[in-house]
């Protein structure tokens, strides 16, 4: 389902100011995988993400979504593939139009504009039982503008919008990094909802040790732009901060000194 082929990306090449952020990435995700990234800072975790969505372009490789190559397409080209949550709940939304008006700019990602009516009554219905599912009251709001909500209503909102037309591959980039402890834990219980209710391959990006645990079939860590953990199955199961702080120590050599992640 996807496939990443010796991915490379070097920023500001040749000038004082180069940054190799990705070094021969190589990656296979199966149809329902959800795999966390996790790494220090600077590790490549979301400029692997930034790759896949067509952000920027990278230097070589390749990269294969769902069987046709992306590698060469714009982001707005690839965009039909995938669905994305960014780190900033202002971001991923508009601000200034109802609840039901962001719902329905989702519905129609890829598809041409018309001059038809902008919302039907069956569409309005279907978006309010969609809403019903997050728990949160906004179907009774639908008419209000997305800007008076708070970041986690925006952050769960911005899920069900990523997912309304069931992506190829989720990109969750730090998407609960914003919010506090509490709304970060009901943000991510409902992403993990989302993701098995529609069996989604998924990757999520964070900084918290615990959630990558916690969370998804599979775990890799990043640093210095290439995957040095790979961690799925039973193995993931009964493994500890403990546990991924060695391995990570045999597998980079180095001690891993980021205290966002070690204290999240």
């Amino acid at each position: 389902m996807l496939d990443l082929i010796d991915i490379r990306k070097t920023f500001n090449a040749k000038t004082v100011n180069e940054k190799v952020a990705l070094n021969g990435v190589n990656l296979h995700l199966e149809d329902g995988d959800f795999v966390t990234v996790i790494g220090g800072n600077g590790a490549g975790k979301s400029t692997i993400l930034n790759a896949i969505a067509g952000v920027w372009p990278v230097d070589e490789g390749r990269i294969i979504i769902d069987g046709t190559d992306v590698t060469n397409l714009s982001e707005h080209r690839r965009a039909n593939l995938l669905g994305r949550v960014f780190q900033d709940p202002m971001t991923g939304t508009a601000a200034t139009m109802q609840i039901e008006e962001n719902l329905a700019l989702a519905a129609r990602r890829g598809q041409k504009r018309t001059l038809r009516i902008g919302i039907t009554k069956a569409e309005r219905e279907g978006y309010r039982e969609k809403l019903k599912t997050l728990g949160l009251g906004l179907e009774d709001r639908m008419t209000a503008k997305v800007g008076l909500l708070s970041g986690g209503q925006r952050q769960a909102l911005t899920l069900l919008m990523a997912t309304l037309k069931k992506p190829k591959l989720l990109l969750l980039d730090e998407h609960t990094a914003a919010l506090d402890p509490r709304t970060a834990a009901k943000v991510l219980q409902l992403s993990r909802q989302i993701v098995e209710e529609n069996h989604l391959m998924t990757m999520m990006v964070t900084h918290n040790m615990k959630d990558a645990i916690s969370y998804g079939n599979r775990l890799i860590m990043m640093h210095e732009g290439r995957v040095i953990l790979d961690i799925k199955g039973e193995q993931k199961k009964h493994l500890t901060v403990e546990m991924l702080l060695e391995q990570f120590a045999k597998a980079s050599g180095d001690e891993f000194v980021n205290d966002r992640a070690l204290l999240g």
